[in-house]
C-alpha cells in the first residue's frame, strides 16, 4: 500500500498535468485574454529605443516554509549585483526589471504565479528562474506556446535535458548529467576499465545512472554490477562485494549516504582496495546531521575517509576578468560584503544566477541589435515583429552564447551548459579539492599531490588475476631428460651390436630384423618423452599445437612397432610349441614383418582418420582462484594446456581399444609360453616377459596419467618413467643375455644344436608329452635334406643292428670259436660314420655321431678281436663283452617301433626289467634334428 506523501504527491502531479492539459489547449483564449488585460505591455517597437525598462520574469520559491527556499534567499543579491554591473558597464542601452514571482516549490502555486506573471504582469520577453524541478519541469513544457525562452540558474534535474519536449529550456548550471563525462574521465586517467554503480531508488538518481551507463558504454568501461536500493543498502553492497566491485559509483543522497557506509563498514569494503565515487552536493558535515544508523562517527569516518565527491564548480578557480571585468575572485568578495549586509546565507547557486543575468542582457542586446537592423533594411514603411518572432530570435541567440563569466567559460550544447566539475576526496575529515574537468575542452586537470589513496597506489578495479601456467618443472624435466638420453644411448649400442653380429648364430636364430623393430620402437618411445615435457613455458601455441599431432603419432607408432615385434616373435613361438602333431613349420621372418605393418597400417589409419575428421587442438582449462602466496592485492589463477578436440573422448576409446585387446592377446600369449625353454633361441623366455613388463606398466601408467590430470609435474613423470621403463626393461631382456653369452662363452651356439620344450596340456582326460620339430628359420630347403640323410641313416643302422645281432648269436652257437667282429663289418660301420651328407658339414655332427654309433657298438679293440680261442668263452671278460654288444642292438633295434630314442641314450640299462622293451615310454621323448 503507498503511503499518505505518496499519494499526494501522485495526485499533484495527476492535477498539475491536467492544469498543463487545459493551459495548451485554451493558450490562444487565454493569451488573447491576458493580453487585453495587461495594462502595460512593452511597445512593438521596444528594441529601437535606448534606455527602455525590460521587466523579466523570475520565478522562485520565496516563502521561507517552501522547500529549497534557502536557494532564493542567496540568489536575490547575486542578481541585483548582476544587474548593478550591467548598468555600470554602460555597454547595454537598457535597464532589467527583475520582477519575481514566489513559486513555493509547489506545482498549482508555481503555474499560478506562472499564469499571473503572463496575464496580469508587464510583456516579459524571457523568463529567468526554475529551482524546484516538478514545476521547473511543467511551465518549462508550455514556454513554446507562449513563445518565452526560460534560464534556469538551479535546475540541474536531468530530464529537462530532452530538447524535443523542453526546446525552449536553458540553463547555466549543469545537468546532474554532466558529471558524468568527468567520472568517465578520471576512470580513464586511472584505467578503471570495471565498476559498478549503487543508486538510490529515485527518478532523479537512476537517471543519472541510465546517462551514465551509456558513457561507460562509450568509453568501453565494464559495468560489472548495478544494484539499486530503497531503504536498507547492505544486502545490495554485500552483492557489489561479492562480485569484486572494487571501483563502485554511488547515486543516493546524504540521508542514505551513512547508512552505505556503515554497511560498507561492516562488510570491510574500504581501504586499499575499494574507491567510492559518491555525489558532491551534500551539504557540509552531512555525515554528522544524517548518521542515523548504528555505526558510530569513527566508524563512518574510517569507511568514508578516501572517497572522491563529483560535483560542478560554483566558481571558477582562474584568476581571469570575465565579462564583469573581474575575476570571481573579486566578484565572490563582493557578493560576500552585499550577502553579510542583507543577513542572508550563501548559496551555491549564486554565481550561475550572476553569469545567467549577464546571459539574457547579452542575448536581448543582440536580439535588439538584429531587430534594428531588419528594421533599417525593411522595404515596409510600418515594420513590426512579432512574439513568435522574438522568441525564436532569443532562442537562436541563445545557442550562440559564449563568453567567460564567474563560473567559467559561459556557452550552451543544446541547451545545456557545458560547465567546469570538480572532484574532490575526503582526507582526514574534511574534503579537499584534488581536480576539476573541462566539458568544452574535455580536460581533466588533476592537482599535483593533492589526491592520497591509502595504499601506495591507486586500488585496482577488480581483483587483479594473475594467470599462471601450471608447466613442467625445469629441474624435473632435465633429470627425466637426461634418464632418457641414456636410453637412447643404450637402445643405439644394442642397435651397433645387433647389426654387427647378425650373421653370428646366436643373434641369427634371434630374427636380428625383428630386434632392430623393437629398438627402433624403443628409441621412438623415448623420443616422446621430449615432446611430453614441451608446454606454453617453452614453444609458442602454434608450436604447441603442432607437439599435440607430433608427440601422439611418435608415441603410437612406436609402441605398435616394439610391442608389435614383441608380439610376433611371441606368436612364433606359440605357433611352433601347439605344433602337437610333430609337423615341421616353419615361420619366417618375413611372416612377422608383415604382422608389424599391418599393426602399424591399423594405427595410421586411425591416426589419419583422427588428423582429418577431428585433429587435436591447444585448449586451456582454467580453475578456481587462489590466494596470492606473497600476499599482495592479486589472485592467481592457474591454467594448464591440454591437447584436446571435439570427440576426444571417441578417438581415445578407438585407441584404447585397438591396443588394448592387443595387449591381452600378447599377455595371452605370453602367458601360454611361460614354460617354454628354447636354448638355442634363448630369448623367448624374456620376450614373454616383456610382454608382461610392457602390458601391465601401460595400464598402469594409462590409468594413474587420467588421476593425475590436473598434476601436470606429476602426470609427466609418470608416463616418462612408465616409457623409460618399458623401453629400458624391454631392451636389457632382449639384448643384455645375448651380450653376456657371447662375452662369457662364443662357441656356445655351435655348442647346442638341438632344443627341447614341455608343454602342460590343460585336458582334464589326458596328459601327453610331444616331441616338437625345431625349424631352421635360415635354409629350409637344407633342413629337408637334411632330415632326409638323418631319416635314412638311422635306417641303416637299425639294419645294421639286426645284422650284428644275427652275428652276435653265431657266436653263442661255437663257443669254441672266439667271437670276433669281422674287418669288412668294422670297416662299413667306419664307412657310415664318415658320411658327410650326414649334416650340415660341420666337424662336431660326425662326432656326434660317431661317439653314438661307439656307445651302441662298444669299444672294437682290434688286438682284442684277434685273441685265439683258448680263451674260456664264459670268463667274465667274454660275459661283458657280449652284455656291451647285445644290450645296445636291442636297444636300437625295438624301440623305433614305439617311437625311438635319441643318439644320447647310449648307457645300458641295469636290468632286463629297465629295458626299453619291458617298460613304459617316458613321459618326453626327443627327435634328431640338425641345425636351426
Amino acid at each position: 500500500m503507498a503511503s499518505p506523501r505518496g499519494r499526494c504527491r501522485s495526485e499533484m502531479i495527476v492535477v498539475s498535468g491536467c492544469l498543463l492539459v487545459l493551459v495548451l489547449r485554451f493558450r490562444p483564449v487565454l493569451a488573447r485574454v491576458c493580453n487585453d488585460n495587461a495594462g502595460h505591455d512593452l511597445e512593438n517597437a521596444w528594441y529601437s529605443r535606448d534606455g527602455q525598462a525590460l521587466p523579466i520574469m523570475v520565478l522562485m520559491p520565496m516563502n521561507e516554509s517552501a522547500l529549497r527556499s534557502s536557494i532564493s534567499q542567496g540568489i536575490d543579491r547575486a542578481v541585483q549585483l548582476a544587474i548593478q554591473h550591467i548598468r555600470e558597464s554602460r555597454l547595454y542601452s537598457f535597464s532589467l526589471i527583475p520582477k519575481i514571482y514566489d513559486t513555493e516549490c509547489d506545482n498549482a502555486k508555481g503555474l499560478r504565479a506562472f499564469f499571473d506573471a503572463i496575464c496580469f504582469g508587464p510583456k516579459h520577453l524571457m523568463i529567468f528562474g526554475g529551482v524546484c524541478p516538478s514545476v521547473t519541469s511543467i511551465i518549462a513544457e508550455s514556454l513554446e506556446g507562449w513563445n518565452l525562452v526560460q534560464l534556469s540558474f538551479a535546475a540541474t534535474t536531468p530530464v529537462l535535458a530532452d530538447k524535443k519536449k523542453y526546446p525552449n529550456f536553458f540553463r547555466t548550471v549543469p545537468s546532474d548529467n554532466a558529471v558524468n563525462p568527468a567520472v568517465v574521465k578520471f576512470l580513464n586517467h586511472y584505467n578503471w576499465t570495471r565498476v559498478g554503480t549503487l543508486t538510490q531508488d529515485v527518478q532523479r538518481f537512476s537517471e543519472v545512472r541510465n546517462d551514465l551507463t551509456n558513457e561507460l558504454e562509450k568509453a568501453d568501461i565494464q559495468i560489472a554490477d548495478t544494484q539499486s536500493f530503497s531503504y536498507d543498502p547492505c544486502v545490495n553492497v554485500k552483492n557489489l562485494k561479492d562480485n569484486d566491485v572494487r571501483i563502485i559509483i554511488g547515486q543516493f543522497d546524504e540521508n542514505l549516504a551513512s547508512k552505505v557506509f556503515c554497511c560498507a563498514y561492516n562488510l570491510n569494503m574500504f581501504g586499499i582496495k575499494y574507491q567510492w565515487i559518491i555525489p558532491g552536493w551534500y551539504q557540509e558535515n552531512w555525515w554528522e546531521k544524517a548518521n542515523t544508523t548504528n555505526c558510530t562517527a569513527k566508524k563512518l569516518l574510517t569507511a568514508m575517509e578516501g572517497y572522491i565527491s563529483v560535483d560542478f564548480e560554483p566558481l571558477s578557480t582562474k584568476q581571469i576578468k570575465g565579462i564583469s571585468g573581474r575575476t570571481p575572485q573579486e566578484y565572490e568578495q563582493e557578493y560576500s560584503r552585499q550577502r553579510i549586509k542583507k543577513g542572508v546565507e550563501s548559496s551555491k547557486f549564486h554565481g550561475f544566477a550572476y553569469d545567467g543575468i549577464w546571459v539574457i542582457a547579452r542575448t536581448l542586446t543582440r536580439v535588439m541589435e538584429i531587430l534594428r537592423h531588419r528594421e533599417r533594411h525593411s522595404p515596409h514603411r510600418n515594420f513590426t515583429v512579432d512574439d513568435r518572432d522574438v522568441g525564436r530570435l532569443v532562442l537562436d541567440v541563445m545557442n550562440e552564447t559564449n563568453f567567460f563569466g564567474v563560473t567559467g567559460q559561459v556557452m550552451f550544447r543544446n541547451g545545456e551548459r557545458m560547465g567546469t566539475i570538480k572532484f574532490t576526496q575526503f582526507q582526514e575529515g574534511q574534503e579537499v579539492k584534488v581536480g576539476e574537468y573541462n566539458a568544452i575542452v574535455d580536460v581533466l586537470e588533476l592537482i599535483n599531490n593533492t589526491i592520497r589513496f591509502q595504499g601506495m597506489e591507486p586500488p585496482k578495479d577488480r581483483t587483479f588475476v594473475r594467470l599462471q601456467r601450471r608447466q613442467i618443472n625445469m629441474p624435473l624435466y632435465s633429470i627425466l631428460s637426461v634418464m632418457t638420453i641414456l636410453g637412447m644411448f643404450m637402445a643405439s649400442a644394442f642397435l651397433f651390436f645387433n647389426i654387427k653380429n647378425r650373421n653370428h648364430r646366436l643373434i641369427k636364430m634371434s630374427s636380428p630384423y625383428m630386434n632392430n623393430l623393437i629398438i627402433l620402437g624403443g628409441m621412438l618411445s623415448y623420443a616422446s618423452i621430449f615432446l611430453f615435457g614441451l608446454d606454453g613455458s617453452f614453444v609458442s601455441d602454434k608450436v604447441f599445437e603442432t607437439l599435440c599431432t607430433v608427440r601422439t603419432w611418435i608415441l603410437t607408432v612406436g609402441y605398435t612397432t616394439a610391442f608389435g615385434a614383441m608380439f610376433a616373435k611371441t606368436w612364433r613361438v606359440h605357433a611352433i610349441f601347439k605344433n602337437v602333431k610333430m609337423k615341421k613349420k616353419i615361420i619366417k621372418d618375413q611372416k612377422l614383418l608383415i604382422i608389424v605393418g599391418g599393426m602399424l597400417l591399423i594405427d595410421l589409419c586411425i591416426l589419419i582418420c583422427w588428423q582429418i575428421v577431428d585433429p587435436l587442438k591447444r585448449t586451456v582449462e582454467e580453475y578456481s582462484l587462489e590466494a596470492d602466496p606473497q600476499g599482495r592485492d592479486m589472485a592467481i589463477r592457474p591454467f594448464l594446456e591440454h591437447c584436446e578436440n571435439m570427440h576426444m573422448t571417441i578417438w581415445l576409446g578407438i585407441v584404447y581399444a585397438y591396443k588394448g585387446l592387443l595387449m591381452l592377446f600378447g599377455c595371452f600369449l605370453a602367458w601360454e609360453t611361460r614354460n617354454v625353454s628354447i636354448p638355442a633361441l634363448n630369448d623367448s623366455k624374456y620376450i614373454g616377459m616383456s610382454v608382461y613388463n610392457v602390458g601391465i606398466m601401460c595400464i598402469i601408467g594409462a590409468a594413474v596419467s587420467f588421476l593425475t590430470r590436473d598434476q601436470p609435474n606429476v602426470q609427466f613423470c609418470i608416463v616418462a618413467l612408465v616409457i623409460i621403463f618399458c623401453s629400458t626393461i624391454t631392451l636389457c631382456l632382449v639384448f643384455v643375455p645375448k651380450l653376456i653369452t657371447m662375452r662369457t662363452n662364443p662357441d656356445a651356439a655351435t655348442q647346442n644344436r638341438r632344443f627341447q620344450f614341455t608343454q602342460n596340456q590343460k585336458k582334464e582326460d589326458s596328459k601327453t608329452s610331444t616331441s616338437v620339430a625345431s625349424v631352421n628359420q635360415a635354409n629350409t630347403s637344407r633342413l629337408d635334406s637334411l632330415q632326409a640323410n638323418n631319416h635314412q641313416l638311422r635306417m641303416r643302422i637299425t639294419e645294421l643292428d639286426k645284422e650284428l645281432e644275427e652275428v652276435t648269436m653265431q657266436l653263442q652257437d661255437t663257443p669254441e670259436k672266439t667271437p670276433y667282429i669281422r674287418q669288412s663289418q668294422f670297416q662299413e660301420v667306419n664307412s657310415i660314420l664318415s658320411i658327410r651328407d650326414f649334416t650340415d658339414g660341420k666337424e662336431d655332427d660326425r662326432s656326434m655321431l660317431k661317439n653314438h654309433h661307439e656307445q651302441k657298438w662298444g669299444s672294437l679293440d682290434p688286438p682284442r678281436t684277434n685273441r685265439g680261442p683258448v680263451e674260456d668263452i664264459n670268463s667274465p671278460e667274454h660275459v661283458q663283452r657280449r652284455l656291451s654288444l647285445q644290450l645296445p642292438i636291442l636297444h636300437h633295434a625295438y624301440l623305433p617301433s614305439i617311437g625311438g630314442v635319441d643318439a644320447s641314450c647310449a648307457s645300458p640299462p641295469a636290468s632286463p626289467g629297465n629295458s626299453p622293451r619291458h617298460r613304459r615310454a617316458p613321459l618326453s621323448y626327443g627327435m634328431m634334428v640338425s641345425g636351426l
